[in-house]
């Protein structure tokens, strides 16, 4: 483990079932593998030691990236063929595309992403640099 690497991310939702029939469709397609599962969380580990972990809200909020927190969350994948399987699979699935699979050169030489929203609603990317 290296100083002041993430250990792990908690992103809270409001309906845990909803998020969790979600990302257990998408995690593990990213390579993670669930973790542990308990009433109101659940929480998912990446082959880099990054964990996400998920749990209920207390109310329900819209999720809006240009407050306060998290803007989105950026998951890496090892090539573009990649990044275009995921794009195909979320099409499949019938999750909101933002922006399908392109380049970023404004982000960094050689960016190419696709970016997507989850059942709250929050902005999640896969990228490959």
């Amino acid at each position: 483990m290296k100083v002041g690497s993430i250990n792990h991310i908690v992103i809270t939702v409001n309906d845990v079932a909803k998020s969790r029939a979600f990302y257990d469709r998408l995690l593990p397609a990213l390579g993670y593998r669930l973790l542990f599962e308990q009433p109101g969380t659940f929480g998912y580990a990446g082959a880099d030691g990054l964990k996400l972990y998920f749990a209920q809200s207390h109310e329900a909020v819209s999720f809006d990236r240009y407050h306060v927190g998290l803007h989105h969350l950026a998951l890496n994948a090892p090539d573009r063929a990649f990044v275009d399987d995921v794009h195909q699979k979320l099409v499949e699935w019938g999750v909101t595309i933002l922006d399908a699979p392109a380049e970023y050169p404004q982000y960094e030489p050689r960016y190419y992403a696709v970016f997507f929203l989850d059942p709250d609603g929050i902005k999640l990317e896969v990228v490959h640099v």
